[in-house]
């Protein structure tokens, strides 16, 4: 589909892209009725048809496009470690640190011996081992894909860095040891989201007996995999792989028990999803307790559903209080005065969770307040308000606000010029306000780990809050690396 030199140059893709956005449009005309429909239903489905398969082609390409790429990093890389060991031998440090930093920069690897600094003898060892397999440099990868190539990745496919990595992983898995899946993508077989449960169900294997397990999942005649549904097709390739390597039955499940975690994410109506990985024991283990509570609880007259009782539960068991709703931490909810106090329209931003209605925020600091049975207050310092005396003496959280305009004792703007170097204090509060406590990185929206200078501050950069922003881990680390630059849009 892409075989066309047009489309081999930039120019030449940019003008496929405005001919495909165009397909379709003669059809909006019909909508108005059926005698005016320029473009027949038949017609409508079978392009849907063809655009899916162009899809899984540009997305062949694309995994193509990262490899090459990935490839040619590697070439400078190995390029720069040649001179970290120049630079070694010669007992050059501000060299060799100079150029591992832009082999680090350059490769998807992670190579440990690029670390090493020089001798004083001039003896040491840096750089990679141009001896060294790929695979070898592949299982050492930085696992978090703190790169210049998967930042690079990333910030072209208007994505995070941790889906950057992801992407090159994919191409480098397809382009190894995945060549019919990759045909099969290509072919319009295969989505890129099915090609990545091959990947992902094929991890623990080793490169041979990955291709194995592609040759046989992809060209089985009896199982067209182009008709397997995600679940059938991850059952299907794991059927495989169990039979062809048994042992990686085992290691999947120690890989899968170190990925275990509690995630956070919206859902709608001012409700959140919290939701934990868990080894399958673990979890069975603790949805039986909850189920127990809920039984125990409607047993005894409880009104509440049993879902509702399972999840006010949790939320006691967890936190320690007494009532789901008397959890004495601080919750960062931004809004203005007038929405506050003036029956204003305008959204709070709730951290971690993102917009909410005005009138659900006034609600929920009202029925707050009621409580607590105590006043509102406002605070500067401490961001946990304390215990107040609520019913039959329970401990209650009490509602606290704090003013982001100005000092409330010297009236200073809080967003203040700093004298050090570091963000603390009021100013890295607000900073962390203003950001939303989410990383700054256009696509990125990891929470905020660290705050930092735009201009770097060991480049006359000021601690100010127009030259501050809170980042992420990763995406602070990868400013750092050399041809990475900052600018405050």
């Amino acid at each position: 589909m892409f075989d066309d030199a047009a489309v081999e140059t930039t120019e030449g893709l940019e003008a496929l892209v405005s001919t495909l956005s165009r397909v379709g449009q003669g059809g909006e005309s019909g909508r108005a009725g059926l005698a005016d429909q320029t473009l027949s239903d038949q017609v409508l489905i079978d392009q849907l048809a063809v655009l899916e398969r162009v899809k899984s082609a540009v997305a062949a390409a694309q995994v193509r496009v990262t490899a090459a790429f990935v490839d040619s990093q590697e070439q400078v890389a190995q390029a720069w470690s040649q001179r970290a060991r120049e630079c070694s031998e010669a007992g050059d440090f501000d060299g060799w640190r100079a150029a591992r930093d832009q082999a680090r920069a350059a490769s998807f690897a992670d190579d440990d011996n690029a670390g090493k600094a020089p001798s004083v003898t001039g003896t040491g060892d840096g750089g990679h081992d141009g001896a060294r397999d790929a695979g070898s440099q592949r299982r050492r990868r930085r696992p978090s894909g703190m790169t210049g190539v998967a930042a690079q990745v990333a910030l072209a496919r208007h994505e995070s860095p941790v889906q950057g990595a992801g992407h090159v992983r994919l191409a480098l898995a397809l382009t190894t040891d995945l060549p019919y899946t990759l045909a099969a993508l290509e072919a319009g077989e295969l989505s890129e989201w099915r090609a990545q449960i091959i990947v992902r169900e094929t991890a623990v294997l080793d490169p041979a007996d990955r291709r194995l397990v592609d040759a046989e999942v992809i060209t089985d005649p009896t199982q067209p995999v182009a008709a397997l549904g995600d679940r059938e097709l991850a059952r299907r390739v794991r059927a495989v792989a169990y039979r062809i390597d048994a042992a990686s039955v085992m290691a999947r499940a120690a890989k899968a028990e170190s990925d275990r975690r509690v995630t956070l994410r919206p859902a709608p109506d001012t409700m959140a999803y919290l939701t934990a990985l868990l080894p399958v024991a673990q979890a069975v283990a603790a949805h039986a307790a909850l189920t127990a509570a809920a039984d125990t609880a409607s047993a005894a007259g409880d009104e509440r559903g049993k879902g509702q009782v399972m999840a006010d539960t949790l939320v006691t068991r967890l936190t320690g209080q007494a009532a789901p709703d008397q959890v004495p931490v601080e919750i960062q909810l931004v809004k203005t005065d007038q929405a506050l106090l003036a029956d204003d329209d305008t959204p709070a931003h709730l951290t971690g969770y993102g917009p909410v209605p005005a009138a659900w925020v006034r609600d929920l600091l009202t029925r707050l307040q009621r409580a607590t049975g105590s006043a509102t207050g406002s605070a500067t310092g401490s961001a946990t308000g304390s215990a107040a005396q609520g019913d039959a003496g329970a401990k209650a959280a009490g509602v606290w606000l704090r003013r982001l305009y100005t000092h409330p004792d010297t009236g200073t703007l809080v967003a203040m010029d700093s004298t050090r170097r570091t963000f603390d204090g009021g100013l890295r509060r607000y900073l962390l306000t203003r950001d939303a406590a989410t990383c700054r990185t256009p696509w990125c929206d990891a929470p905020a780990r660290h705050l930092d200078h735009i201009h770097d501050h060991a480049q006359g950069g000021p601690t100010t809050d127009t030259n501050g922003q809170a980042l992420c881990v990763r995406c602070n680390h990868t400013k750092q690396l050399p041809g990475f630059t900052a600018t405050t849009l």
